[in-house]
């Protein structure tokens, strides 16, 4: 059966919900044009900075992309199958991560931009509010450990491909560090001369392509340069240690600096990434006549003996649901929206785009045989390289060398990656200025600090599981807590939209979603515990030294308060106390 036959009705199906569904949650959500947003009133060019909805498009979909939609997909394909994860990836995005990330940005502006965290301080109490943020910084951290991880990997080793050809991770890691400053003199250029954005983009997008070409031709092998192997070992660390490091220094960087001199144009640029490997991989997937290959359906557990239920929902992540894409919405975005009416395109619609990469990395297994030599091991599959394999076989179908789309395919894996990386230490920073009410440049510098010093710490003490790298020992923890945290970002805005609305749709739109979501998600922490705490310590009699379940421990912790919190204030709410939400409050949030 050709890919086609798949992955054009879920195109279809997915522009139907934006042309329905989309215009329904605006006419609920009362989205008003005329409204003044917070980056209007408050514009300050340092975070408040209105920008069009095609640029903010761009930045806010190579945000909230990152690896997710294409490590979760290719995970839960290779385990379970591609239809069950298939079905999730387009129920989820129309019904829950559509709507979670759409009701977040919208509760955001209706609060002069200010976090969810605040969101559910003004509509729950004080202390969900630090509950709140307790949960996000956890999240964050653990978001920013395992997008590290994997990043550095894609820096190591060689891809073999068919044709005899080889791609260089060190060719890889050389084209990132050009990326890198091709946004940083485009930020430079708009700020300070009369050139548009079109204009730049015309010239500074160019420059990204000549980048992956020239990265092959001088490869950065870190390892080779001090004598490293790639891997660490009982008796030292690695290339990868190293990358790690230097990934996390650079998320501290550019965390601090303006985000007009990176965060802008870089989210633009990356953007053009994933059109480019949506638009690649259609028109591969249309001429290449590619066939499904791998079974619909393996079975209801994965490789290590995990059930479906709840391990499908939380592996897939970003590409059906994601709370960080709330994070996103009420750190960044928000503080960018020229009208409110854009929150339909840019909270809802990019996550239904999600969707596509989501789809389009699941068939880069639904195009290999069962036996296929990268599926060897489907315990610890390389997602990256992967994905990158093909989407270079799906840009070959139109003329493109397959080694210079395998290192775009790379290219484009790392640079979502990147806006992920440096705007979670960004949120993490806002979440401790926050906490502390420590601002300025001192606490700015603390903040960054400690939000990119303790994933550095995870990183330099985790120890890979047999032959499994250490994202793969991360990753669950963090597709448990990233689902959890839609949760209870979907639990704040039901609150809010019940006490500003009072209309019963809010219980099927948001209140489903919420009860779903908090379900799958403190089912797969809760089975993390027992695998990871329980069992070693009734085996052993000795506490695990693994921080993973404890972590998970903490999370639930916070989660179980936060419900109660909700449950407290939806029952004792005044129904005849004024509406607030609907307008901005007038705090001020944690600024540049």
């Amino acid at each position: 059966m050709n890919l086609l036959v798949i992955v054009l009705p879920s195109a279809i199906l997915l522009t139907i919900a934006y042309w329905t569904y989309g215009p329904l949650l605006s006419r609920l959500l009362g989205l008003d044009r005329n409204r003044k947003t917070p980056a209007v009133e408050l514009r300050d060019d340092l975070d408040y900075v209105p920008i069009s909805p095609p640029f903010l498009l761009s930045q806010h979909f190579s945000a909230i992309a990152a690896a997710g939609p294409i490590v979760g997909p290719i995970f839960a394909g290779v385990w379970f199958g591609w239809l069950p994860a298939l079905i999730w990836i387009l129920v989820g995005s129309i019904l829950v991560g559509g709507v979670h990330d759409m009701t977040s940005l919208v509760a955001s502006i209706r609060h002069k931009a200010r976090s969810i965290a605040e969101v559910v301080r003004e509509h729950m109490s004080p202390r969900s509010y630090f509950l709140f943020l307790a949960f996000v910084w956890l999240a964050l951290v653990y978001i920013v450990v395992a997008f590290t991880d994997i990043t550095s990997s894609s820096f190591l080793g060689l891809v073999q491909l068919e044709n005899g050809q080889q791609v260089s991770g060190a060719g890889i890691a050389t084209s990132s560090l050009l990326y890198l400053l091709i946004p940083m003199v485009m930020g430079v250029v708009l700020r300070y001369t009369r050139m548009s954005v079109g204009w730049a983009t015309v010239l500074f997008l160019p420059l990204v392509g000549l980048a992956i070409w020239v990265g092959q031709y001088a490869p950065f092998d870190l390892g080779a340069i001090l004598g490293l192997p790639d891997k660490t070992t009982e008796t030292g660390f690695g290339a990868q240690t190293v990358w790690n490091v230097l990934l996390l220094v650079y998320c501290f960087i550019a965390s601090i600096v303006p985000v007009w001199l990176l965060l802008q144009p870089r989210g633009h640029l990356g953007g053009y990434f994933l059109f480019a490997a949506l638009g690649g991989g259609a028109i591969g997937l249309v001429v290449g006549g590619e066939t499904i290959q791998y079974p619909a359906f393996t079975g209801w557990s994965n490789p290590r003996g995990e059930p479906l239920f709840p391990v499908l929902f939380v592996t897939i992540a970003c590409g059906a649901c994601s709370g960080f894409h709330s994070l996103i919405a009420s750190g960044t975005t928000s503080k960018q929206l020229r009208q409110e009416t854009d929150a339909r395109l840019i909270g809802y619609g990019t996550m239904l785009m999600e969707a596509m990469v989501a789809i389009v990395a699941l068939c880069c297994v639904m195009m290999l045989p069962l036996n296929a030599p990268a599926l060897s091991n489907p315990a610890a599959v390389k997602p990256n390289y992967l994905y990158a394999e093909g989407v270079g076989k799906f840009l070959s179908a139109v003329g493109i060398p397959a080694a210079f789309g395998v290192s775009f395919g790379l290219m484009a894996f790392t640079t979502f990656v990147y806006d992920t990386l440096d705007i979670c230490t960004r949120l993490g920073r806002y979440i401790i200025e926050e906490l502390t009410g420590w601002r300025g440049r001192a606490g700015r510098t603390f903040a960054t600090a400690l939000t990119a010093g303790v994933p550095l710490y995870l990183l330099l003490a985790a120890k890979p599981v047999a032959d499994r790298p250490a994202y793969m020992v991360f990753w669950e923890l963090f597709g448990s807590s990233n689902q959890l945290l839609a949760a209870l970002t979907l639990i704040g805005v039901t609150v809010w939209l019940w006490r500003t609305q009072r209309a019963r749709w809010v219980w099927f739109v948001t209140g489903v979603p919420t009860v779903w979501m908090y379900v799958m998600s403190t089912w797969a922490l809760g089975r993390i515990i027992h695998r990871d705490l329980v069992v070693p310590l009734n085996e052993t009699g000795i506490w695990p030294t693994n921080p993973v379940p404890y972590v998970a421990l903490v999370l639930i912790g916070l989660a179980v308060l936060m419900l109660v919190e909700a449950v407290v204030v939806i029952f004792r709410a005044n129904p005849n106390r004024p509406s607030r939400g609907l307008e901005p409050a007038a705090m001020p949030a944690a600024g540049g």
